[in-house]
């Protein structure tokens, strides 16, 4: 499974490649699923590009995104987007349109009780464990670790030469991980080497803007349907076309 990271926390000032608006979103998730990607991850923003978990931004933004495709669209819950845990699970507990899943970084304050909420609501949840964290310790201990759709292994290590030592380190910190999927991703200079050992290991992946800007060779990436071509060929999953 690849899956296609549309924007992250990504702004104009990284290009106009990088899709924001509901509509730029859209068509882009569009690009990449016909490119082979079978999952998505969005991160909403507000008109100014500031990720959100308002319920006015989230909704137009799942809407115009279903509108185009029918795989899983997840969303982000990360603290940048709402650093206040408890008007974190009020924005959740107010969304009136429902993603089919949403990451939760366990190393993040209110993490346990952020998750709760979603699968309440019958959100499925994305166990974000980065590298470089107490995460996979507190993930460990967690009773909601076999309920979780997956886990997001996430190496933060953005240096190519040292990226995928760190990713075999943070696997060794998951141990079985209650017996959950794995998705194994990098990012920036990380995001191609772990993808290619997520390959050779047999695991689930993610690419796109979020993730790096840039393609295997260093070129500047045109758009994230590039990418999830690029990324089927790298993990693996497809033969390069001659």
């Amino acid at each position: 499974m690849i899956q296609v990271c549309l924007n992250g926390p990504r702004g104009a000032g990284d290009g106009a490649v990088v899709p924001l608006s509901p509509e730029a979103l859209a068509e882009s998730a569009a690009e990449a699923v016909a490119a082979g990607a079978t999952d998505i991850h969005v991160h909403p923003k507000t008109p100014c590009g500031q990720d959100s978990l308002s319920p006015r931004v989230l909704a137009p933004t799942l809407e115009a995104i279903r509108a185009r495709v029918s795989v899983p669209v997840g969303v982000t819950t990360g603290a940048w987007a709402e650093p206040d845990p408890e008007a974190a699970l009020a924005r959740v507990r107010s969304w009136t349109v429902l993603p089919d899943h949403a990451s939760v970084n366990w190393h993040e304050p209110g993490a346990e009780e952020l998750a709760a909420a979603l699968l309440e609501r019958g959100v499925a949840v994305e166990a974000g464990i980065w590298s470089g964290t107490e995460g996979a310790t507190r993930f460990a201990a967690s009773p909601l670790g076999p309920r979780v759709l997956r886990v997001l292994a996430e190496v933060t290590d953005t240096a190519p030469e040292t990226a995928e030592e760190s990713a075999h380190a943070l696997l060794a910190d998951l141990g079985p991980a209650f017996g959950r999927p794995v998705l194994l991703h990098g990012e920036d200079g990380g995001a191609w080497p772990v993808l290619r050992l997520a390959g050779r290991l047999g695991l689930a992946t993610r690419i796109g803007l979020e993730d790096t800007l840039v393609l295997p060779g260093g070129e500047r990436a045109l758009s994230n349907a590039q990418l999830v071509t690029e990324g089927l060929v790298q993990h693996g999953a497809v033969q390069r076309r001659s």
